[in-house]
């Protein structure tokens, strides 16, 4: 059994597509465990304010008729903040999909949503560590149990939850909090979630592009236009708030 000193909130999207930069929430659903075993689910259809893709309606069967009398992620950002306020922050595949989205969803509308003081399970990194496979293959490997309805979103967290439950108990080494798991599978050092930077020796390096391999702060100093063209450009507002907070302490020093 999970031993929690925190609420640990397993969160789930299905959305427009996969783009982290332009594509947009259509479901969420949180599960949070409390720390006295307590368990609550809040599911929402979100309106997306854009079109969803076939190919994505295709996976998770949300449509457009479906969401157009839903609310917008602006209508219900303060609520999902609420919900999500002092929890750590558990998923499959989240780490690089849904809480990356879920951020620029903040983002976008002006809501603070701090990630500094959250720890991040994903349980898609446990399970590629050990075995190599899909939600589907981990719950029916784990938890000896079809996943029955997969690709809707509290279906999808609910059987995470479920997952971690059982890697618990199947692999004594990952201890039963959230910091000996972590302690266990290593944690990330994550700079923006779209992972244009990554943290090398302490220093922010950029991650694609001419400037691979070379420190941000330093490109920055010798070539200031490059922010500029990366604030213009089609990057995750995310990424575009990192290259700011690094802008801003290098020309803080510079001065």
């Amino acid at each position: 059994m999970l031993k929690l000193t925190k609420p640990l909130a397993f969160i789930d999207l299905e959305t427009t597509g996969t783009n982290l930069g332009t594509d947009r929430i259509v479901e969420i659903a949180i599960v949070k465990i409390l720390p006295d075993g307590t368990r609550s689910v809040k599911r929402k259809l979100i309106n997306p304010e854009m079109p969803i893709s076939k190919g994505s309606s295709d996976i998770h069967g949300i449509t457009d008729e479906m969401v157009k009398d839903a609310p917008s992620f602006k209508q219900v950002a303060n609520e999902l903040k609420q919900v999500l306020d002092g929890c750590d922050i558990a998923g499959y595949n989240s780490n690089r999909f849904d809480v990356p989205l879920l951020v620029e969803e903040f983002l976008r509308v002006q809501v603070d949503f701090d990630l500094k003081s959250r720890k991040l399970v994903d349980v898609q990194k446990i399970f590629h560590q050990m075995e190599q496979r899909t939600l589907s293959a981990a719950y029916k490997f784990y938890c000896n149990k079809n996943l029955e309805g997969a690709h809707g979103a509290e279906v999808d967290a609910s059987a995470t939850h479920e997952v971690l439950e059982a890697q618990l108990e199947k692999y004594p080494a990952l201890g039963q909090t959230v910091d000996s798991i972590l302690k266990c599978i290593g944690e990330e050092v994550i700079v923006d979630f779209a992972r244009r930077f990554t943290m090398e020796n302490g220093v922010e390096v950029f991650n694609f592009g001419k400037f691979k391999g070379r420190a941000v702060s330093e490109v920055l100093k010798a070539e200031p236009q490059y922010y500029d063209w990366m604030m213009k450009g089609d990057f995750p507002q995310h990424t575009k708030q990192k290259l700011t907070e690094i802008y801003t302490r290098t020309m803080l020093k510079k001065a």
